[in-house]
Protein backbone atom coordinates (compact mmCIF):
# COMPACT_ATOMS: atom_id res chain seq x y z
CA UNK A 1 0.00 0.00 0.00
CA UNK A 2 1.19 3.49 -0.86
CA UNK A 3 2.26 5.60 2.18
CA UNK A 4 -0.15 7.87 3.78
CA UNK A 5 1.71 10.73 2.68
CA UNK A 6 1.40 9.80 -1.25
CA UNK A 7 -1.74 9.29 -0.66
CA UNK A 8 -3.06 12.80 0.71
CA UNK A 9 -0.75 14.27 -1.99
CA UNK A 10 -2.52 12.57 -4.82
CA UNK A 11 -5.52 13.35 -3.08
CA UNK A 12 -4.48 17.32 -3.15
CA UNK A 13 -3.54 17.22 -6.71
CA UNK A 14 -6.76 15.44 -8.07
CA UNK A 15 -9.27 17.70 -5.92
CA UNK A 16 -7.02 20.99 -7.39
CA UNK A 17 -7.71 19.61 -10.37
CA UNK A 18 -10.98 19.25 -10.30
CA UNK A 19 -12.45 22.78 -8.56
CA UNK A 20 -9.79 24.36 -11.38
CA UNK A 21 -12.27 22.61 -14.05
CA UNK A 22 -15.71 23.88 -12.01
CA UNK A 23 -16.08 20.43 -10.22
CA UNK A 24 -17.51 20.26 -6.62
CA UNK A 25 -16.52 17.19 -6.32
CA UNK A 26 -15.42 13.70 -7.01
CA UNK A 27 -17.05 10.22 -6.53
CA UNK A 28 -14.82 7.07 -6.88
CA UNK A 29 -16.48 3.77 -7.09
CA UNK A 30 -15.08 0.66 -6.18
CA UNK A 31 -11.23 -0.23 -8.38
CA UNK A 32 -8.12 1.34 -9.67
CA UNK A 33 -8.53 4.99 -9.32
CA UNK A 34 -10.39 5.14 -5.83
CA UNK A 35 -7.06 2.96 -4.57
CA UNK A 36 -4.31 4.68 -6.37
CA UNK A 37 -6.02 7.84 -4.38
CA UNK A 38 -7.32 6.74 -1.12
CA UNK A 39 -5.42 3.15 -0.56
CA UNK A 40 -9.10 1.60 -0.24
CA UNK A 41 -9.05 -2.26 -2.01
CA UNK A 42 -12.85 -3.10 -3.62
CA UNK A 43 -13.81 -4.69 -6.96
CA UNK A 44 -17.28 -3.80 -8.16
CA UNK A 45 -19.82 -6.60 -6.33
CA UNK A 46 -23.26 -6.34 -5.11
CA UNK A 47 -22.39 -3.86 -2.45
CA UNK A 48 -21.49 -0.19 -3.11
CA UNK A 49 -18.30 1.13 -2.25
CA UNK A 50 -17.79 4.70 -3.27
CA UNK A 51 -15.41 7.54 -1.71
CA UNK A 52 -16.05 11.21 -2.42
CA UNK A 53 -13.54 14.15 -2.80
CA UNK A 54 -13.19 17.41 -2.29
CA UNK A 55 -10.85 20.28 -2.01
CA UNK A 56 -10.50 21.48 1.58
CA UNK A 57 -13.18 18.43 2.55
CA UNK A 58 -12.30 15.14 4.85
CA UNK A 59 -12.70 11.97 2.14
CA UNK A 60 -15.57 10.33 3.49
CA UNK A 61 -16.84 6.79 2.07
CA UNK A 62 -19.34 4.77 2.04
CA UNK A 63 -18.89 1.14 2.81
CA UNK A 64 -20.57 -2.38 4.21
CA UNK A 65 -20.34 -2.10 7.64
CA UNK A 66 -17.94 -5.28 7.85
CA UNK A 67 -15.85 -3.76 5.88
CA UNK A 68 -15.03 -0.60 7.28
CA UNK A 69 -11.72 -1.91 9.04
CA UNK A 70 -10.32 -1.01 6.00
CA UNK A 71 -10.86 2.81 6.04
CA UNK A 72 -8.62 2.64 10.08
CA UNK A 73 -5.82 1.28 8.54
CA UNK A 74 -4.84 4.28 5.81
CA UNK A 75 -3.09 6.63 8.04
CA UNK A 76 -4.85 9.65 7.53
CA UNK A 77 -8.11 10.15 8.32
CA UNK A 78 -11.12 9.23 6.48
CA UNK A 79 -15.02 9.40 7.34
CA UNK A 80 -16.54 6.33 6.90
CA UNK A 81 -20.46 5.91 6.52
CA UNK A 82 -21.71 2.29 6.75
CA UNK A 83 -24.37 0.68 6.07
CA UNK A 84 -25.89 -3.40 6.86
CA UNK A 85 -27.00 -6.39 4.54
CA UNK A 86 -30.66 -4.81 4.27
CA UNK A 87 -30.54 -3.23 0.72
CA UNK A 88 -33.18 -0.81 1.78
CA UNK A 89 -30.69 1.40 3.98
CA UNK A 90 -28.82 1.65 1.50
CA UNK A 91 -29.98 4.94 0.08
CA UNK A 92 -30.21 6.15 3.95
CA UNK A 93 -25.93 5.75 4.46
CA UNK A 94 -25.49 8.01 1.42
CA UNK A 95 -28.30 10.24 2.34
CA UNK A 96 -25.32 10.73 5.66
CA UNK A 97 -22.83 10.87 3.68
CA UNK A 98 -23.74 13.34 1.87
CA UNK A 99 -24.99 15.52 4.68
CA UNK A 100 -21.50 15.05 6.20
CA UNK A 101 -19.81 16.05 3.41
CA UNK A 102 -21.63 19.21 2.57
CA UNK A 103 -23.34 20.53 -0.88
CA UNK A 104 -22.27 19.44 -4.34
CA UNK A 105 -23.96 20.41 -7.68
CA UNK A 106 -21.52 19.17 -10.35
CA UNK A 107 -19.89 15.75 -9.83
CA UNK A 108 -17.35 13.95 -11.23
CA UNK A 109 -17.35 10.71 -11.89
CA UNK A 110 -15.61 7.49 -13.75
CA UNK A 111 -18.16 6.87 -16.51
CA UNK A 112 -16.18 3.57 -16.95
CA UNK A 113 -16.50 2.41 -13.61
CA UNK A 114 -19.65 4.04 -11.72
CA UNK A 115 -23.05 1.79 -12.08
CA UNK A 116 -25.99 2.89 -12.32
CA UNK A 117 -26.70 1.34 -9.01
CA UNK A 118 -24.24 3.95 -7.15
CA UNK A 119 -25.11 6.68 -9.69
CA UNK A 120 -28.98 6.40 -8.39
CA UNK A 121 -27.90 6.62 -4.52
CA UNK A 122 -25.65 9.48 -5.43
CA UNK A 123 -28.70 11.21 -7.38
CA UNK A 124 -30.97 10.35 -4.11
CA UNK A 125 -27.86 11.96 -1.64
CA UNK A 126 -27.18 15.39 -3.70
CA UNK A 127 -30.53 16.48 -5.26
CA UNK A 128 -30.18 18.29 -8.76
CA UNK A 129 -26.40 17.28 -8.65
CA UNK A 130 -25.38 16.52 -12.14
CA UNK A 131 -22.73 14.08 -13.05
CA UNK A 132 -19.70 15.05 -15.49
CA UNK A 133 -16.94 12.88 -16.80
CA UNK A 134 -13.90 13.17 -14.52
CA UNK A 135 -11.83 10.32 -16.04
CA UNK A 136 -9.93 12.73 -18.59
CA UNK A 137 -8.64 14.39 -15.25
CA UNK A 138 -7.87 11.42 -13.35
CA UNK A 139 -5.91 10.29 -16.22
CA UNK A 140 -3.70 13.22 -15.94
CA UNK A 141 -2.52 12.26 -12.83
CA UNK A 142 -2.76 8.89 -13.04
CA UNK A 143 -0.48 8.55 -16.21
CA UNK A 144 2.37 9.87 -14.70
CA UNK A 145 3.98 7.05 -12.92
CA UNK A 146 6.49 7.92 -9.90
CA UNK A 147 9.45 5.99 -9.04
CA UNK A 148 7.63 3.47 -7.02
CA UNK A 149 5.50 2.82 -9.48
CA UNK A 150 7.76 2.38 -12.53
CA UNK A 151 10.26 -0.07 -9.97
CA UNK A 152 6.43 -2.13 -9.08
CA UNK A 153 6.41 -2.72 -13.23
CA UNK A 154 9.47 -3.47 -14.21
CA UNK A 155 9.48 -5.96 -10.69
CA UNK A 156 6.13 -7.59 -12.30
CA UNK A 157 8.22 -7.86 -16.00
CA UNK A 158 11.00 -9.63 -14.08
CA UNK A 159 8.40 -11.89 -13.01
CA UNK A 160 6.67 -12.74 -16.15
CA UNK A 161 9.60 -12.92 -18.25
CA UNK A 162 10.79 -15.43 -15.25
CA UNK A 163 7.75 -17.29 -15.43
CA UNK A 164 8.04 -17.82 -19.23
CA UNK A 165 11.47 -19.09 -19.09
CA UNK A 166 10.41 -21.68 -16.92
CA UNK A 167 7.51 -22.90 -19.06
CA UNK A 168 9.24 -22.85 -22.48
CA UNK A 169 11.18 -26.00 -21.71
CA UNK A 170 7.78 -27.59 -20.78
CA UNK A 171 6.28 -27.34 -24.02
CA UNK A 172 6.31 -30.20 -26.42
CA UNK A 173 4.78 -30.92 -29.39
CA UNK A 174 0.76 -32.88 -28.29
CA UNK A 175 0.32 -30.59 -25.47
CA UNK A 176 -2.74 -28.33 -25.69
CA UNK A 177 -3.06 -24.56 -25.47
CA UNK A 178 -4.78 -24.57 -22.12
CA UNK A 179 -2.32 -27.17 -20.66
CA UNK A 180 0.82 -24.83 -21.49
CA UNK A 181 -1.41 -21.83 -20.33
CA UNK A 182 -2.05 -23.54 -16.93
CA UNK A 183 1.58 -24.32 -16.40
CA UNK A 184 2.74 -20.25 -17.25
CA UNK A 185 -0.11 -19.34 -14.63
CA UNK A 186 1.74 -21.85 -12.15
CA UNK A 187 5.04 -20.35 -12.70
CA UNK A 188 4.00 -16.72 -12.33
CA UNK A 189 2.55 -18.01 -8.82
CA UNK A 190 5.80 -19.40 -8.11
CA UNK A 191 7.65 -16.65 -9.86
CA UNK A 192 6.17 -13.99 -7.37
CA UNK A 193 3.22 -12.42 -8.78
CA UNK A 194 0.18 -10.88 -6.88
CA UNK A 195 -2.90 -13.28 -6.81
CA UNK A 196 -4.69 -11.53 -8.96
CA UNK A 197 -3.08 -11.40 -12.70
CA UNK A 198 -3.76 -8.78 -15.49
CA UNK A 199 -5.53 -11.18 -17.34
CA UNK A 200 -5.71 -14.02 -18.23
CA UNK A 201 -2.54 -15.74 -20.45
CA UNK A 202 -3.29 -16.30 -24.03
CA UNK A 203 -1.70 -19.03 -25.93
CA UNK A 204 -2.35 -18.92 -29.28
CA UNK A 205 -1.19 -22.33 -31.47
CA UNK A 206 -0.60 -22.42 -35.40
CA UNK A 207 -3.92 -20.38 -36.84
CA UNK A 208 -5.12 -19.21 -33.20
CA UNK A 209 -1.80 -17.05 -33.37
CA UNK A 210 -3.71 -14.75 -36.09
CA UNK A 211 -6.37 -13.83 -33.50
CA UNK A 212 -4.90 -10.88 -31.36
CA UNK A 213 -7.16 -11.63 -28.36
CA UNK A 214 -7.57 -15.26 -28.80
CA UNK A 215 -8.92 -17.55 -26.01
CA UNK A 216 -7.23 -20.70 -24.81
CA UNK A 217 -8.43 -23.68 -26.22
CA UNK A 218 -7.84 -27.40 -26.61
CA UNK A 219 -6.21 -27.16 -29.79
CA UNK A 220 -2.73 -29.25 -29.49
CA UNK A 221 0.61 -27.41 -30.66
CA UNK A 222 1.92 -29.16 -34.54
CA UNK A 223 5.12 -29.20 -35.37
CA UNK A 224 5.48 -26.15 -37.92
CA UNK A 225 3.07 -23.91 -35.29
CA UNK A 226 3.74 -20.40 -34.77
CA UNK A 227 3.01 -20.15 -30.96
CA UNK A 228 2.23 -16.81 -29.40
CA UNK A 229 2.30 -15.93 -25.66
CA UNK A 230 0.45 -12.66 -24.08
CA UNK A 231 0.82 -12.98 -20.60
CA UNK A 232 1.88 -10.61 -17.51
CA UNK A 233 2.28 -10.39 -13.97
CA UNK A 234 1.55 -7.83 -11.19
CA UNK A 235 3.36 -6.72 -7.92
CA UNK A 236 2.04 -4.63 -5.62
CA UNK A 237 -0.60 -3.85 -7.77
CA UNK A 238 0.99 -2.63 -10.79
CA UNK A 239 1.04 -4.10 -13.90
CA UNK A 240 3.37 -5.98 -16.94
CA UNK A 241 1.87 -7.17 -20.15
CA UNK A 242 4.20 -8.91 -23.09
CA UNK A 243 4.18 -10.75 -26.09
CA UNK A 244 6.24 -13.58 -27.61
CA UNK A 245 5.73 -15.32 -30.55
CA UNK A 246 8.25 -18.69 -30.97
CA UNK A 247 8.58 -21.02 -34.10
CA UNK A 248 7.41 -25.18 -33.01
CA UNK A 249 10.16 -26.94 -34.82
CA UNK A 250 10.72 -25.57 -38.55
CA UNK A 251 7.82 -23.10 -39.82
CA UNK A 252 7.37 -21.97 -43.13
CA UNK A 253 9.85 -18.52 -45.02
CA UNK A 254 6.90 -16.54 -44.78
CA UNK A 255 6.27 -16.92 -40.93
CA UNK A 256 9.90 -16.25 -40.54
CA UNK A 257 9.68 -13.10 -42.85
CA UNK A 258 6.54 -11.45 -41.17
CA UNK A 259 8.76 -12.40 -37.73
CA UNK A 260 11.41 -10.28 -38.76
CA UNK A 261 9.41 -7.59 -39.89
CA UNK A 262 7.28 -7.25 -36.83
CA UNK A 263 10.75 -7.48 -35.21
CA UNK A 264 12.03 -3.96 -36.92
CA UNK A 265 8.45 -3.01 -36.33
CA UNK A 266 8.91 -3.41 -32.40
CA UNK A 267 12.07 -1.63 -32.69
CA UNK A 268 10.91 1.30 -34.70
CA UNK A 269 8.57 1.85 -32.47
CA UNK A 270 10.18 1.69 -29.13
CA UNK A 271 12.90 4.23 -31.02
CA UNK A 272 10.12 7.05 -31.55
CA UNK A 273 9.09 7.10 -27.87
CA UNK A 274 10.76 10.13 -25.83
CA UNK A 275 9.67 13.55 -24.06
CA UNK A 276 7.74 15.49 -26.29
CA UNK A 277 6.60 12.78 -28.94
CA UNK A 278 2.75 12.67 -29.31
CA UNK A 279 1.57 9.20 -29.19
CA UNK A 280 0.57 8.99 -32.89
CA UNK A 281 4.29 9.01 -33.72
CA UNK A 282 5.11 5.86 -31.90
CA UNK A 283 2.65 4.21 -33.95
CA UNK A 284 3.52 5.97 -36.92
CA UNK A 285 6.70 4.44 -36.80
CA UNK A 286 5.78 1.00 -36.12
CA UNK A 287 3.39 1.12 -38.51
CA UNK A 288 5.55 2.62 -41.11
CA UNK A 289 7.98 -0.89 -41.10
CA UNK A 290 4.95 -3.08 -41.23
CA UNK A 291 3.37 -1.05 -44.40
CA UNK A 292 6.74 -0.79 -46.14
CA UNK A 293 7.21 -4.58 -45.99
CA UNK A 294 4.02 -5.01 -48.16
CA UNK A 295 2.22 -6.49 -44.71
CA UNK A 296 0.42 -3.28 -43.62
CA UNK A 297 -3.25 -4.83 -43.70
CA UNK A 298 -2.58 -7.83 -41.61
CA UNK A 299 -1.69 -5.26 -38.75
CA UNK A 300 -4.94 -4.34 -37.40
CA UNK A 301 -4.90 -2.83 -34.13
CA UNK A 302 -3.34 0.26 -32.57
CA UNK A 303 0.08 -0.27 -31.59
CA UNK A 304 0.02 0.29 -27.93
CA UNK A 305 -1.75 1.61 -24.84
CA UNK A 306 -0.98 2.84 -21.03
CA UNK A 307 -0.21 0.40 -18.35
CA UNK A 308 -0.38 0.18 -14.80
CA UNK A 309 -3.07 -0.29 -12.25
CA UNK A 310 -4.79 -1.60 -14.96
CA UNK A 311 -3.80 -3.48 -18.13
CA UNK A 312 -5.27 -0.83 -20.07
CA UNK A 313 -5.52 2.50 -19.65
CA UNK A 314 -4.31 6.27 -20.58
CA UNK A 315 -1.96 6.81 -22.48
CA UNK A 316 -3.14 4.74 -25.66
CA UNK A 317 -0.84 4.57 -28.56
CA UNK A 318 -2.99 5.25 -31.73
CA UNK A 319 -3.11 7.21 -35.26
CA UNK A 320 -4.12 10.31 -34.20
CA UNK A 321 -3.64 10.76 -30.67
CA UNK A 322 -1.61 14.33 -30.32
CA UNK A 323 -1.07 13.73 -26.42
CA UNK A 324 2.64 14.59 -25.95
CA UNK A 325 4.40 11.45 -24.56
CA UNK A 326 5.90 13.03 -20.80
CA UNK A 327 8.26 11.48 -18.26
CA UNK A 328 6.62 9.00 -16.07
CA UNK A 329 4.09 7.50 -18.66
CA UNK A 330 4.44 3.94 -19.77
CA UNK A 331 2.61 1.69 -21.82
CA UNK A 332 3.16 -1.44 -24.37
CA UNK A 333 4.82 -1.01 -27.73
CA UNK A 334 2.98 -4.40 -29.52
CA UNK A 335 3.00 -4.60 -33.56
CA UNK A 336 1.73 -7.58 -34.60
CA UNK A 337 1.17 -9.36 -38.22
CA UNK A 338 -1.56 -11.91 -38.54
CA UNK A 339 -2.06 -13.74 -41.18
CA UNK A 340 -6.18 -15.01 -41.08
CA UNK A 341 -6.09 -18.46 -41.12
CA UNK A 342 -2.45 -19.62 -41.20
CA UNK A 343 -0.52 -17.82 -37.99
CA UNK A 344 0.46 -14.53 -36.50
CA UNK A 345 3.08 -12.78 -34.63
CA UNK A 346 3.48 -10.36 -32.11
CA UNK A 347 6.09 -8.47 -30.44
CA UNK A 348 5.17 -6.54 -27.08
CA UNK A 349 7.30 -5.12 -24.91
CA UNK A 350 6.99 -2.52 -21.82
CA UNK A 351 8.53 1.15 -22.18
CA UNK A 352 8.57 4.08 -19.53
CA UNK A 353 9.25 7.40 -21.00
CA UNK A 354 12.53 8.88 -19.35
CA UNK A 355 13.55 12.61 -18.80
CA UNK A 356 15.76 12.01 -21.98
CA UNK A 357 14.14 9.41 -24.12
CA UNK A 358 12.66 6.08 -22.94
CA UNK A 359 13.64 3.30 -21.00
CA UNK A 360 12.02 -0.57 -21.94
CA UNK A 361 11.37 -1.98 -18.78
CA UNK A 362 10.94 -5.81 -20.58
CA UNK A 363 14.08 -7.77 -21.66
CA UNK A 364 12.72 -11.14 -22.90
CA UNK A 365 14.95 -11.85 -25.98
CA UNK A 366 13.43 -11.02 -29.56
CA UNK A 367 15.46 -13.35 -31.42
CA UNK A 368 13.17 -15.98 -33.00
CA UNK A 369 13.57 -19.36 -30.75
CA UNK A 370 12.47 -22.46 -32.28
CA UNK A 371 10.73 -24.48 -29.08
CA UNK A 372 9.48 -27.69 -28.98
Amino acid sequence: MDDAANLIKRQSKLTDLIKQHGLDAVALNAGPSQTYFTGLHFHLMERPAVVLLAAGKKPIAVLPDFEKAKANDLGYDMQVVTYDENPDNWAAAFADAAKQFGAAKLIGVEGLRLRVMELQYLEGAFPGAKFEQAEPLIAQLRMRKDASEVASMKKAAEIAEAALAATLPKVKVGMTEKQIASELVQQLYAQGSDPELPFQPIVGAGANSANPHATVSDRKVKSGDLLLFDWGASYNGYLSDLTRTFAVGEIEPEFKRIYEVVKLANQAGRDAAKPGAPCSAVDENARDAIEDSGYGQYFTHRTGHGLGLEPHEEPYIRAGNSLKLEPGMTFTVEPGIYLDGRGGVRIEDNVVITENGAETLTSFPRELQVIG
